[in-house]
């Protein structure tokens, strides 16, 4: 399974678009220091998801 997704910073005032094979696993990785642009405000939300049974299904939602 693997899910399209779009996270939101209150901090920041910034959307953030992006795919995964794990949600919450990549949820909990933005909301720590891993990442340059998520890491360091700890408050990404996730504010819409799909999930799909490819990736190509996946690459081909985010093109929309």
């Amino acid at each position: 399974m693997f899910y399209a997704y779009i996270l939101y910073s209150k901090l920041r005032s910034k959307y953030y678009v992006r795919s995964t094979s794990n949600l919450e696993g990549r949820l909990k990785k933005h909301n720590t220091n891993h990442s340059v642009f998520t890491g360091h405000t700890g408050d990404w939300e996730i504010v819409w998801a799909e999930n799909f049974q490819t990736k190509f299904e996946v690459l081909k939602r985010k093109a929309n």
